[in-house]
């Protein structure tokens, strides 16, 4: 099991839906948490140090993750909980959409994983239990009509993120990838592009925080939608 007490964890979209109950959950198991999101407000009363930034820049993974570590003095976890979402046929998601969708929901993600990896490489050899959670979506394995894009970019990351573990696995950084069903976030109701369909009733983010926080601890290194229950 992964001992979360003293553990120094950045979070990603920490100020969204589901990023406040990982976050609350995370400090009461003891983590020293940098929380992070592009919105300074939405990190106020969050537990933990809060930076802004924007994934979506080339350079902004990289100076989150620095700016993680010279705070904490090193890194033994990764959250990565941010993202956006679009709604709307395949045709409409034009070339500013597309970058959007996968700068905030692949390529940006991509960035601070591998960035973050020395850094977990180094503390998986001082103190085993070294681990990044990679929160995607359930379209990453059943992909959505009307969220073609949006599947697209979360597929790639589950993908990345598979991969990722694979190879860190014998260095000792465990790589779990969280693919959670519809969940009451909010995150529907703020689309980059288009208007949500009508949804069945999501789950309760709490619920899945949870989850992905007891995924973490138990040293679990896959949580497909169907382990949500």
């Amino acid at each position: 099991m992964t001992d979360l007490d003293g553990a120094r964890v950045l979070l990603t979209g920490a100020g969204g839906g589901l990023g406040r109950p990982i976050a609350a959950r995370l400090a009461a198991a003891g983590a020293r948490l940098v929380v992070s999101g592009r919105d300074r407000a939405r990190l106020e009363g969050l537990p933990g140090h809060p930076v802004t930034a924007d994934l979506r820049l080339p350079d902004g993974p990289g100076a989150l993750v620095d700016a993680a570590v010279a705070h904490l003095g090193g890194l033994d976890g990764l959250v990565h909980a941010a993202g956006v979402v679009a709604f709307g046929p395949l045709e409409e998601a034009d070339d500013d959409l597309l970058d959007e969708l996968f700068l905030a929901d692949a390529l940006g993600p991509v960035r601070l994983l591998r960035a973050a990896v020395p850094h977990l490489r180094s503390a998986a050899r001082e103190r085993p239990g070294a681990f990044v959670a990679v929160v995607s979506a359930v379209v990453a394995e059943q992909p959505v009509a009307g969220m073609a894009a949006y599947s697209a970019a979360k597929a790639a990351l589950s993908a990345f993120a598979g991969a990722a573990g694979k190879e860190l696995r014998r260095e000792g950084v465990r790589v779990l990838d969280v693919r959670p069903p519809h969940t009451e976030t909010g995150l529907a109701g703020r689309p980059v592009a288009g208007t949500a369909p009508r949804l069945p009733a999501g789950l309760d983010p709490d619920a899945v925080a949870e989850r992905v926080v007891r995924a973490i601890v138990d040293d679990e290194r896959d949580l497909p939608a169907r382990a949500f229950g």
